[in-house]
């Protein structure tokens, strides 16, 4: 256990931590000495004098059981903490160090439930890929945090050092993670993903029996290929049929329909898994339309785009501007996944989408719902869509009628396809 954790250790008093209280991150950092009179973070300044808070951060070196780990632990701390104790959101990173955030939940409770919370605490660090800390602090005296030891170490951790407020980022720390983790760049790092949870999850290894070689997947193809993206209810499937049968094309779709005995399973899988799942599916994709795209014309129902505009989305909380920068690399497209000739993606005003959703009455995916009430993910969404480069996306107004649509979307399709 103590070698899974030392990776974090190694640079502990250069990291900031951030907890998330009502929506809201509060940030701070630790230093090793007292520089005069400090003012108190803001995750302490409504604690009360008997109040007690601790921090619990996943660290394991093996991000298949730190994913896992991090997607029981909320509900186990539920099932175990007395109701009294606060929980909130919890992480640690390095600035501007890719690969550095860690995730957890910060605690708070008060002298009568310590011991519960501590002995709670005291066996996940025995058994499990945790860093536990105390704080102490309040009625005039610096707050302070303290590391606690692991029993299988065998070196003395525990530690003492101040906390101190701490600047926010100049980007959300979620950032620092995205690449390789929530969002998939290439088949090898996706397929890595799979190949290490085939002893856990014996679906993986059928899951990448499916794949193509990966020239297949990036082949380039005869015919035009046509992506059509947006959100749900914007109108994708009337148009993908629409365009099928007045270009004579061939209508396909990511995930593709093979992987659908699997997709409820990996739905249930943490963000690491389940992105990994939607990335292959789209290599899957690519194969079949290297395939079709000999033949004819290809329209495709939601591709990369997709994959990479929710993932982000739901990655970076907060406002728009909390998003990867214009520009990042983080919209760039995977140089081992095939191109498309165009991609268009359908834009609905909010209150039309909810009106056509309702009517649909069919059951919602966990991102669906969080589009219906989490205004600022549809913002987050869309505007991913529309940084994504190499191809970028064409944006068409939906709210028109069905043939209109389909009109406009021809005329572009014949402008930029020649068909």
């Amino acid at each position: 256990m103590a070698r899974q954790i030392m990776s974090p250790l190694s640079r502990w008093s250069s990291r900031i931590f951030s907890v998330v209280l009502d929506g809201v991150p509060s940030y701070f950092t630790i230093q090793e000495k007292q520089r005069g009179e400090e003012e108190v973070p803001r995750v302490f300044s409504k604690v009360q004098k008997h109040d007690r808070c601790y921090s619990l951060l996943v660290c394991s070196e093996d991000r298949i059981k730190r994913a896992k780990f991090y997607a029981q632990l909320k509900d186990k701390l539920l099932r175990h903490l007395p109701p009294e104790c606060d929980l909130s959101p919890m992480s640690s990173f390095l600035p501007n160090v890719k690969d550095s955030l860690v995730k957890g939940y910060f605690l708070k409770g008060n002298s009568e439930t310590s011991a519960p919370i501590e002995r709670l605490l005291s066996e996940l660090i025995r058994h499990d890929p945790v860093l536990v800390c105390s704080y102490f602090g309040g009625d005039g005296q610096p707050w302070t945090q303290h590391m606690w030891s692991h029993a299988e170490s065998l070196m003395e951790m525990a530690k003492t050092y101040y906390v101190v407020p701490s600047e926010e980022p100049e980007y959300h720390p979620s950032t620092l993670n995205i690449i390789n983790s929530d969002v998939f760049y290439s088949l090898d790092e996706a397929c890595d993903v799979f190949k290490k949870c085939g002893d856990i999850i014996p679906e993986a290894m059928s899951v990448l029996e499916l794949l193509p070689s990966q020239e297949a997947a990036r082949n380039k193809p005869d015919f035009p290929v046509i992506i059509i993206e947006g959100l749900d209810a914007t109108g994708k499937t009337t148009l993908t049929e629409s365009l099928r049968d007045t270009l004579g094309a061939t209508l396909l779709g990511s995930p593709p329909q093979c992987m659908s005995p699997w997709r409820a399973r990996f739905d249930q899988e943490p963000p690491l898994i389940r992105r990994a799942f939607y990335a292959l599916g789209n290599y899957i994709t690519a194969g079949q339309i290297g395939q079709e795209a000999m033949k004819t014309p290809v329209i495709v129902d939601r591709f990369w785009h997709s994959t990479a505009a929710y993932a982000i989305a739901t990655a970076v909380s907060g406002p728009v501007c909390n998003l990867p920068p214009e520009g990042s690399e983080m919209y760039r497209w995977p140089s081992d996944l095939l191109h498309p000739s165009l991609v268009v993606v359908l834009t609905l005003d909010p209150e039309e989408r909810k009106r056509r959703l309702r009517n649909r009455g069919q059951v919602k995916t966990d991102e669906e719902q969080e589009l219906d009430h989490n205004q600022l993910f549809r913002l987050r969404v869309e505007e991913a869509y529309r940084r994504i480069s190499g191809p970028a996306c064409v944006t068409v107004d939906a709210s028109p009628s069905a043939d209109q649509v389909l009109q406009q979307v021809l005329l572009l399709i014949r402008g930029k396809c020649h068909l």
